[in-house]
């Protein structure tokens, strides 16, 4: 079952450090469906999000694009390369108009180095995401496709959602193909089960989002 948003990284920064990293930085700004990065291309960058919604994928061997997680303002997004030099592992794309701050990856680990107390905000947030991926994992293996599908959309409404009529809300650009990589299952899988629950009276689609109108069935269904 989905845990509780994380809060962003900006958010645990006291306004000195936040104020440090974005004199490092220079504003950036994408449009809908721009990318910020794409995958395996080098990590000269990590870009403080700060507005607009971004999703990180990946290419399976396969050829299919995998939806790994979205990042909203407060994120950090790339900072996997400037830690340890290695190439992009996703490709970053702009679901909204994006504006962020983009640090070289020298000046950023240089301000870890004069800050440890944000290098610790860092670490427990890697921490965090890490547990996330395990937790995922484990749902691959212990839950069909409607309780993947209900799981996401769940934790999709606890981060996004606003109530709407009694049910909540989620206005977000992800399509079928989105969610079948987020879940490990075939888009045809995914319609199946978006059909089921829609059925069952949980959920309610429109071409740019989801209403969830029963939110308590669908976290049970997602155990």
């Amino acid at each position: 079952m989905p845990e509780p948003s994380d809060p962003r990284f900006l958010d645990v920064l006291n306004q000195g450090h936040v104020d440090a990293l974005r004199a490092l930085g220079r504003t950036r700004r994408f449009g809908v469906g721009a990318p910020l990065f794409h995958e395996r291309e080098p990590g000269e960058a990590v870009l403080v999000l700060t507005a607009g919604r971004v999703k990180l994928s990946c290419v399976t061997e396969g050829g299919r694009e995998a939806l790994l997680g979205i990042r909203e303002p407060g994120d950090l997004i790339g900072e996997m390369s400037a830690l340890d030099g290695g190439p992009r592992s996703a490709t970053a794309t702009a679901l909204e108009p994006v504006e962020v701050i983009a640090v070289s990856r020298e000046a950023f680990t240089g301000f870890l180095e004069r800050t440890p107390g944000v290098a610790l905000v860092l670490a427990r947030m890697i921490a965090r995401r890490l547990r996330d991926a395990d937790r995922k994992r484990i749902e691959y293996l212990a839950q069909d496709t409607v309780g993947r599908v209900c799981s996401r959309l769940v934790e999709l409404s606890d981060r996004f959602g606003e109530a709407e009529g009694g049910g909540m809300h989620i206005e977000l650009a992800i399509t079928q193909e989105d969610l079948a990589g987020w879940t490990g299952s075939s888009r045809e899988a995914v319609i199946r089960a978006l059909r089921a629950l829609r059925e069952l009276g949980w959920i309610e689609t429109r071409r740019r989002g989801v209403t969830l109108l029963d939110v308590e069935q669908l976290r049970r269904r997602a155990v």
